[in-house]
């Protein structure tokens, strides 16, 4: 699981004026900065499990900002991404924005701009990672049921009667019964409410066309 009290803001900028000044900014409001002076270097050594974002500028030898951008996520390993740059396009903004850029600044930003474009993206990547967790626990839980219950799960959120569910099964309504018991039990859910809920999370629920 993510320490979630530890946070990284990798700055990759070929500049390295520009890499050290933001580091410097950033450390001094209590951030703990890596820098990197290509994106080949950042791809070399990044770390998935961390929690933090991307300070990236988007002109860059070799590999330039927004193909980062799309080789991240492609790879299922992006993190919230800021660009900074100093001779960035109305198009590129867009296109990085439309790939889920949080921000997209102008050298030299506004320190104080900076620092809550950072501290925005940083709680981004927060709230991504637990929403993460929160998902792999309740596939994890759906795991856990049984083929006949996994049935009855599906139906029940479908808003199926007992006495529905045990037709189109086969089975009496008591034993549907005992297995609507034990989905409730493995999904830790105490009402039909909770149960709905995490199923439209997992996209169970809309009934067969």
């Amino acid at each position: 699981m993510t320490d979630s009290s530890r946070s990284i803001v990798y700055v990759v900028d070929d500049d390295h004026s520009v890499r050290s000044s933001v580091a410097r900014l950033l450390q001094s409001s209590g951030f703990e900065v890596q820098t990197f002076a290509s994106a080949t270097d950042y791809l070399e050594q990044i770390d998935p499990d961390a929690l933090g974002c991307l300070l990236l500028d988007l002109r860059m030898p070799g590999i330039d900002g927004l193909e980062l951008q799309e080789r991240l996520l492609r790879g299922g390993t992006a993190r919230p991404i800021i660009f900074l740059t100093g001779r960035g396009t109305v198009p590129e903004s867009v296109a990085a924005m439309k790939a889920g850029a949080t921000d997209f600044l102008q050298k030299p930003a506004d320190p104080e701009e900076l620092v809550k474009a950072v501290r925005i993206a940083i709680e981004t990547d927060r709230v991504r990672r637990r929403e993460m967790e929160e998902m792999a626990a309740i596939e994890h839980r759906v795991a856990t049921l049984t083929p006949r219950e996994r049935e009855v799960f599906e139906r029940v959120v479908q808003g199926r009667l007992n006495k529905q569910i045990a037709h189109e099964l086969g089975v009496s309504e008591k034993t549907v019964k005992v297995h609507r018991g034990r989905v409730m039990e493995k999904m830790q859910t105490a009402s039909l409410a909770d149960l709905a809920r995490l199923a439209e999370r997992l996209g169970i629920g809309a009934p067969p066309a």
